[in-house]
């Protein structure tokens, strides 16, 4: 009896409802409540009357009873399906997780694609996904594989292969070719592609989800400045080859200038007839000597660009090489009324590097501290032992140079003032050559100066001539190596010098 009472509630209260609900449907929810409302209902109908009929009559309580149970049954069915239908209906796991995947599609920038394990598109989406396909084919199923460029087929499958495996992300580059090639476009589209791996509660990859982004633009700036560097690599090379041929073809017809020039002077052949002859004949030896030293001078800066300048390590006093110095600039010194001197560490022992080098940054930097020092000022040449370095500072009271230019200082063909105003002669090769020479000796150069005031230059060179080992020939950390070979005697004089101590006395002579 209560199953057929249930039935007939249900079927009752669903065409009730079915034709107030707007839409036809009908919600469990509110059936349950109807049949909540009449249970409670048909119990009231017995106990509302039979409570009425203690206080007054029964003829009167029952017809008043039971209009009461049924206003409150109504009452109650109509406002309970009311705020049921007010509120919202919650959605299930399920659609929440559709809705979110939609909007990715659809939001999500770039082409969007989600794929199978072994790589075949299953579903397209994306912000950018219409861009994406007015030049690309179908990609759904394998028709993606099929239009990655066919070196790089094998990346995107490695990259499948690589989530497949365990990794959860992953980015590769490839190359997609254009469904048809319009005007100057390219065949190929380059793009990369960033998967990201989904698993089921098993660890198991069950899709992938990608996004493309177009990187043509990207690809073509690093393509450009490949381009770029290579042909200033190429040009580089070809100024090199160009200078080491001039130099050397230059050298043979000076040779000859300078020897002739030598009998000439040394009139072997015969007397000059009067002193102009002899001083047009010295003007001539001089300019060659200068025309000799710039060929030299650009021979070894364009070995040292293009790697070819060789370093013949050799051990040989530094007091000796800066003695050298001073004798071939002495004359010069004094000339312009200047004061060279040295002061050399006592003791110091020999050095391990190329003298010829050596000499020839000696050179470069008291000639070039001549040339900008002014009658009455004086130059100087220090060297000591500091750290296992040979430390070399070349300083003057010459003209100094503005902190904004000492930057630019030390490249090719730079010189401190610019030719309408420049007073000194030069091809501002001098410090360019230097700072080559030291970095080939794995040594550090370092200026200091302030206008009228003067410069220091200081340059920093192992003293036993392990820098050119670390720069030409890198050694193997497991493997023992002494190289070059460091000679007995240097090694006891710098034994020695711990005792005597860096800042010990120092022999200084003037020219």
């Amino acid at each position: 009896m209560a199953v057929g009472a249930g039935a007939f509630v249900d079927r009752v209260g669903g065409s009730w409802l079915s034709r107030t609900s707007g839409n036809g449907e009908v919600r469990t929810q509110e059936l349950a409540i109807l049949r909540r409302l009449a249970l409670a209902s048909s119990v009231a109908l017995f106990a509302v009357p039979a409570a009425l009929s203690l206080i007054t009559s029964p003829a009167v309580a029952l017809p008043a009873g039971v209009a009461t149970v049924c206003a409150g049954f109504l009452f109650s069915a109509v406002g309970s399906i009311a705020l049921s239908r007010q509120k919202p209906v919650p959605q299930s796991a399920g659609a929440v997780i559709v809705e979110h995947r939609d909007l990715m599609l659809e939001a999500a920038f770039g082409l969007v694609l989600l794929l199978d394990p072994q790589g075949s598109v299953t579903t397209v989406g994306g912000r950018d996904r219409a861009e994406f396909l007015s030049w690309m084919r179908n990609p759904l199923g394998r028709g993606f594989i099929e239009q990655i460029h066919v070196s790089d087929r094998i990346v995107f499958l490695q990259a499948i292969d690589v989530l497949r495996q365990g990794r959860d992300a992953f980015s590769v580059d490839l190359r997609l070719e254009r469904s048809a090639v319009i005007g100057g476009d390219e065949q190929f589209v380059h793009v990369r592609m960033e998967l990201t791996a989904r698993r089921d509660g098993e660890e198991r990859l069950t899709s992938i989800i990608s996004q493309l982004r177009d990187i043509s633009r990207d690809q073509q700036l690093r393509e450009d400045a490949a381009r770029k560097t290579a042909e200033a690599e190429s040009a580089n090379d070809a100024k090199s080859r160009f200078l080491a041929a001039v130099s050397h073809e230059l050298r043979t017809p000076l040779n000859a200038i300078l020897g002739f020039s030598d009998i000439l002077s040394g009139e072997y052949f015969g007397k000059l007839e009067n002193n102009r002859q002899r001083e047009y004949v010295g003007l001539i030896r001089q300019s060659g000597a200068h025309l000799l030293s710039v060929v030299n001078t650009m021979l070894d800066m364009s070995k040292i660009e293009s790697g070819r300048y060789e370093l013949l390590l050799e051990s040989f006093s530094i007091e000796e090489s800066i003695a050298t110095c001073e004798a071939m600039l002495a004359l010069q010194a004094r000339e312009k009324g200047l004061t060279l001197s040295s002061r050399v560490q006592r003791g110091l022992a020999d050095i391990v590097a190329d003298q010829r080098a050596i000499q020839q940054i000696l050179i470069n930097l008291v000639g070039n501290a001549i040339k900008f020092t002014d009658a009455g000022g004086a130059v100087t040449v220090d060297a000591t032992l500091a750290d296992g370095m040979l430390k070399l500072s070349v300083g003057d009271t010459g003209i100094g140079i503005a902190s904004d230019r000492l930057a630019s200082l030390g490249q090719p063909f730079v010189q401190i003032q610019n030719d309408y105003t420049r007073r000194y002669a030069g091809t501002g090769l001098g410090l360019s050559l230097v700072k080559g020479l030291v970095a080939l000796h794995g040594g550090n150069f370092s200026i200091a100066s302030a206008p009228g005031e003067g410069t220091v230059i200081t340059i920093l060179i192992p003293f036993d001539g392990a820098g050119v080992a670390a720069v030409q020939q890198p050694v193997d950390a497991n493997r023992p190596v002494d190289f070059p070979p460091r000679l007995k005697h240097t090694v006891e004089m710098n034994e020695g010098r711990n005792e005597e101590g860096m800042n010990g006395p120092a022999k200084a002579k003037i020219a």
